[in-house]
């Protein structure tokens, strides 16, 4: 217990750079249709700053897997901090003083991605490397913070912009980078420890070698796709099946989502000890499994949005569950395991909800076909889970 209170820094330090993270992620999204209007900005443009976003992360978190070890956690966290509180500062000043506005909000997107593919790397390293009783469930809850920091961001700015005006999201941005900025004093004096001894973490090459790595990759790939299939086209969806407005469809797809995914996470974190990790996970896929099937085959819109917002429920446990399976199975996976678990997870996120997208517009915009077609993710998770199962059983 001493030993907990002692890194109770260190823990909240990781805790504000996932809420950190989902501010990077979430607030630009809000305002896509600004602009588009404001800035006349075509959409076909303007959604490309979420490639931006996702691109530069994925960029960060091969870099990491190479060269964190060298720079040491510290720094590396401290410029994560930096980098997300820089970018949303540019973001309100850019814009409008650069010729073209479109190239201003993509240096500001990359330039706090940067901070965001940096900490996504570095929390989960530096709270396994601290000596939690049942790392598990700590890990699991501080994810939960990710989900959290979502809702905040999606909830506070849909507040701000209804009692100040769309028109002054600049200062919003200023606000929310506040809390980077605090984040930094946090990572600058909390203890960090190294998650193995320098020299004796696997490298690249011995983890591509490793089966169960092997494993753990494919499992990422499932736990981001599926999370991010119905996250990223819950309000589109919602909006579409019951005819509600885009702000209802953000409170109620996405927000909900989120809701759920951290209650999941919380849950875990909270009873983790009394519950295998690896039956958790599989009764999550299940549930994710069926509620593809109620979102894509359902003609009842309410069934619909109860399997919308069950899935983050199921998916919660995926990702940080994925990483403590690992973390475990590999004690010595070192950063560039971590590193390139969340690249895995990225790559997901990038293509099941771009598979989602596709396959609707080969069906006529039916997103049902869409998300009939993303089923192929919860089943893969099931199989990989199962098959981590027997090999550890067999080990």
């Amino acid at each position: 217990m001493a030993s907990d209170n002692k890194y109770r820094k260190t823990l909240i330090a990781c805790y504000l750079g996932f809420i950190t993270q989902a501010i990077a992620a979430n607030f630009a999204p809000l305002l896509f249709l600004t602009f588009h209007k404001s800035m006349g900005i075509p959409l076909g443009k303007v959604a490309l700053v979420s490639t931006a976003f996702y691109f530069t992360q994925l960029i960060v978190d091969v870099i990491c897997a190479k060269f964190v070890d060298r720079i040491g956690y510290r720094v590396a966290a401290v410029s994560s901090e930096v980098a997300s509180a820089l970018g949303l500062v540019c973001l309100a000043i850019l814009p409008s003083i650069l010729p073209d506005p479109f190239i201003g909000i993509i240096i500001s997107v990359i330039i706090y991605a940067i901070g965001s593919g940096l900490i996504e790397v570095l929390g989960s390293p530096i709270v396994e490397a601290c000596p939690f009783s049942h790392k598990e469930a700590v890990m699991s809850l501080l994810h939960s913070f990710y989900c959290w920091g979502s809702v905040g961001v999606i909830l506070l700015s849909t507040l701000f912009f209804a009692v100040f005006g769309i028109g002054n999201w600049r200062w919003l941005a200023c606000i929310w980078a506040i809390v980077p900025l605090y984040n930094v004093f946090n990572f600058a004096t909390c203890p960090i420890e190294p998650l193995v001894e320098n020299g004796e973490g696997m490298t690249i090459r011995s983890l591509f070698r490793t089966p169960m790595f092997f494993l753990g990759i494919v499992l990422m790939v499932c736990a981001g796709a599926a999370e991010m299939s119905m996250a990223q086209w819950a309000s589109a969806f919602v909006e579409s099946g019951l005819g509600l407005s885009k702000t209802m469809g953000d409170l109620v797809g996405p927000c909900l989502f989120a809701v759920t995914m951290g209650i999941s996470r919380v849950i875990y974190g909270k009873y983790g000890s009394r519950i295998e990790l690896t039956k958790y996970m599989l009764g999550s896929g299940t549930l994710c499994l069926l509620c593809y099937i109620m979102a894509s085959l359902s003609h009842n819109p309410v069934i619909c949005l109860i399997g919308c917002i069950l899935c983050g429920f199921s998916v919660g446990i995926m990702w940080p569950g994925t990483i403590s399976i690992l973390s475990k199975r590999l004690p010595t996976g070192g950063t560039a395991m971590f590193a390139l678990l969340a690249m895995a997870g990225d790559l997901g996120g990038a293509f099941g909800p771009w598979l989602v997208g596709f396959t609707s517009q080969m069906r006529n915009d039916d997103l049902k076909a869409g998300m009939l077609i993303a089923c192929i993710f919860p089943l893969f998770l099931i199989g990989t889970i199962v098959g981590i199962k027997a090999k550890s059983g067999k080990q």
